[in-house]
């Protein structure tokens, strides 16, 4: 009995002091005498580790040109399904948007890539992914102008290539394409049969490019190419070269019409024997699926990033949607389950961006971040289709109608997991990084 006594007084005096302390600190607290945690941050971003104050003055630069240039046309431009792309980005290069992170010597701010991650998520607060995607990269996940198509050209092309395409397409003079993609060969880079001939001083150039962004209004194309043997391994017998679209040979031969971003204009290629200058090969002969494979990494950080906002957009507007829309006459957000799936979304969404940073920051430090890369892609895909698909359904028969500003992301956002690389292939890189693929046994000499 005494043990029992002893076991309720002291559980009594425990609560007690719970009590007592708790009252204390909430006392200390309204005299400000306590210091308490900071408040996560709202309208800024500087408590970032990778953000600092520039990075906010930058977004905000970018914010005021997006309202201004970009978002009061984008209604016309889906209807049209095609975006003035020289107008657009003459005046993004006026304001130095396409050359973040590029040299300053060939027009470019010289800035470390962390701003390009910046300006990827202020893209994703435009009500469509098609002007991002040509742009710099996700609701898709492309940059073409900024983050697919010159990378490369910046980091290895010679100066003389760079007055010429490099520089140009950071002004907004010209508009750039990326040519990898085939028809027997879209995320299996290593498979592409376009070839490129050298011969006298010039590479002549016979295949065909497929789902090219931007490839109906693009002067220059970065284009993936054979110039080695067949016999060759297919990794280190590919270069990348800076082909002009207005070269004879050249035939734009279709717009391809897609399930979303509508207002992007993809277009399949063919090249006829297209001769173009041997200068305007980008670094080495050979090397061109290495410098690819380069690319992606930054490809795939930014189409992660540049959908971020766009997810917070949609769980904000649904939450919004379903606090006005009743049904049994109460409102839909009263229902637990979708509240409480509201919540498990913007869960997943901030995991995600704290694991696009902590890429960002590695990458920024030279680390190789193929596997983090590879992740952040995988991840950013399946959930905007879960997001997606999720805020649709709670929106109901608006959520099924092409004027509300879900059901365009809907469409938008599936491509995440198919461009840039589709969702199976970051499993097959994460697995080689994790030493659970699978690989082929190696070939046996023949005996002598």
């Amino acid at each position: 009995m005494s043990s029992r006594i002893t076991k309720f007084t002291s559980k009594f005096h425990f609560t007690t002091f719970v009590r007592t302390l708790s009252s204390t600190v909430t006392a200390k607290n309204a005299d400000s005498s306590v210091p308490r945690p900071k408040p996560l941050p709202q309208a800024s971003l500087e408590a970032e580790h990778i953000y600092t104050s520039q990075h906010v003055e930058l977004r905000e630069s970018y914010s005021k040109l997006i309202q201004k240039e970009i978002e009061p046309y984008i209604d016309e431009w889906e209807a049209k399904g095609i975006f003035p792309a020289h107008e657009l980005f003459k005046k993004l290069g006026d304001a130095g948007f396409l050359g973040i992170s590029k040299p300053v010597e060939y027009g470019g701010m010289g800035l470390e890539y962390s701003y390009e991650i910046a300006a990827a998520e202020e893209l994703g607060k435009c009500s469509c992914g098609a002007i991002p995607m040509a742009i710099d990269p996700s609701v898709g996940t492309y940059g073409v102008q900024s983050d697919m198509s010159t990378p490369a050209l910046a980091n290895f092309g010679s100066p003389l290539l760079k007055e010429k395409f490099l520089s140009p397409s950071i002004k907004g003079e010209m508009v750039a394409c990326i040519g990898v993609s085939e028809q027997g060969g879209g995320s299996d880079v290593a498979n592409i049969v376009t070839t490129a001939k050298k011969k006298n001083g010039y590479y002549y150039i016979t295949g065909n490019k497929m789902w090219i962004t931007n490839g109906i209004q693009a002067d220059w194309m970065c284009m993936l190419a054979n110039t080695g043997p067949p016999s060759a391994p297919p990794h280190l017998n590919k270069s990348l070269i800076c082909v002009p679209l207005d070269s004879e040979g050249v035939q734009r031969a279709r717009k391809i019409e897609k399930l979303g971003m509508d207002s992007s204009d993809t277009a399949q290629i063919y090249f006829d024997n297209v001769k173009v200058p041997e200068e305007n090969l980008i670094g080495e002969e050979g090397l061109g699926f290495v410098y690819q494979m380069m690319q992606f990494q930054e490809e795939r950080i930014w189409g992660a990033a540049s959908i971020v906002e766009t997810l917070f957009r949609l769980i904000s507007d649904t939450i919004q949607y379903t606090s006005e829309r009743k049904t049994f006459g109460k409102p839909l957000i009263h229902n637990q389950y979708i509240h409480f799936r509201l919540a498990e979304l913007e869960t997943e969404v901030e995991m995600l961006r704290s694991s696009i940073y902590r890429c960002v920051g590695l990458y920024q430090q030279g680390y190789d971040v193929t596997k983090l890369a590879s992740m952040v892609k995988l991840k950013a895909g399946r959930l905007s289709r879960e997001v997606a698909d999720t805020c649709l359904q709670f929106w109901g028969g608006m959520g099924y109608s092409r004027e509300t500003h879900v059901n365009r992301a809907f469409r938008d956002l599936r491509l995440l997991s198919i461009g840039a690389g589709a969702d199976e292939i970051m499993l097959q890189i994460i697995c080689k990084y994790m030493g659970t693929l699978p690989m082929p046994p190696k070939k046996q000499l023949p005996s002598s």
